[in-house]
């Protein structure tokens, strides 16, 4: 993208230049829409969580902007040799999030292909004073996380047939659930700033949100939230070929602690389906944001804070 021309529009609100989750354009005064897309190959065996996972993620970049999602269209790839249930059954798990999430689901484009892969192109709307960038974050935020890591490494534990069941439930269970509530408590809150976590794990994410927002974080490890049996199978060597990529890309933009391991680095680095919303909400407005996510049945872990620029964006410590 970066060889292609630049888009300018005066109503182009939010395009490619700060690596946002979603695209916004201002229809009128009051009204935005909102645009993404995201889908990928499957991440775990049955076909309907596979379906619903997908579909979960591609909504969480609409609720990252503090969006509404409304309407929502299939991108599927499918093997010609593979069963048409397993298809259906795809397509069933995305249709249930839809039906969750009060989106309307009205078509979509299928191809085929060698491996499955879905996922959907979401369209939503939101007010124009109530969209959230991943570029405002401030000097005396405070960092939330509304949902543990550790998806990647138990994802690919289970296709490794290292993961046991309550285990690779208990990520399935993170990923299916929609980031709808903690994105309304984050609106309701006033926060500042807020992104979701996915492929380029929390700590990609939140040096996006940095570089962008022209402050660095401070991070404090052992309040970051992980799902649980994540350390052991980490420590089994159970690293996707993403999280190394986010480690060599991240690791020279971060000051870790001494004490902090090889490991504990590689975990902040985990490449995540599906994970919970960053957000930098002002010190004096945190009491607010965990009571309205308290009030949605949603948790929000402190796991940091935000000061002025520095040379190293995100400083770790135990």
């Amino acid at each position: 993208m970066s060889r292609l021309p630049a888009v300018e529009d005066p109503n182009l609100l939010v395009g490619t230049s700060t690596s946002d989750d979603a695209a916004v354009y201002r229809l009128r005064d009051d009204l935005c829409l909102v645009q993404t897309v995201d889908f990928f190959p499957p991440i775990v065996d049955d076909p309907y969580d596979f379906g619903a996972v997908a579909a979960v993620n591609a909504l969480s970049d609409i609720y990252a902007m503090g969006a509404t999602p409304i309407l929502a269209l299939n991108l599927v790839c499918f093997p010609e040799d593979q069963p048409k249930e397993v298809l259906y059954e795809i397509l069933r798990g995305g249709s249930d999030v839809a039906r969750e999430a009060g989106v309307l689901l009205v078509g979509g484009h299928t191809i085929k292909d060698k491996e499955p892969k879905y996922g959907m192109a979401v369209t939503g709307i939101a007010h124009s004073h109530a969209i959230i960038t991943n570029s405002n974050a401030k000097p005396g935020d405070v960092l939330v996380l509304t949902k543990p890591i550790g998806t990647g490494i138990i994802s690919t534990a289970g296709k490794n047939g290292k993961a046991d069941a309550a285990t690779l439930q208990g990520a399935v269970d993170s990923m299916r659930t929609l980031n709808r509530a903690a994105a309304e408590a984050m609106v309701a809150a006033g926060a500042n700033s807020g992104t979701d976590v996915t492929g380029f794990g929390l700590t990609g994410h939140l040096l996006t949100m940095m570089q962008s927002s022209n402050a660095t974080a401070s991070v404090q490890l052992s309040t970051v939230p992980v799902l649980p049996g994540t350390r052991d199978l980490l420590e089994m060597g159970m690293i996707a070929g993403g999280t190394r990529a986010n480690w060599d890309s991240v690791g020279k933009k971060t000051k870790w602690h001494p004490d902090i391991s090889e490991s504990e680095q590689l975990l902040l680095c985990d490449a995540q389906t599906s994970g919970g919303l960053l957000i930098s909400i002002p010190q004096e407005r945190l009491a607010t944001l965990q009571r309205e996510l308290a009030d949605r049945n949603t948790q929000g872990s402190v796991i940091g804070t935000v000061g002025p620029k520095q040379d190293t964006p995100i400083q770790v410590d135990p």
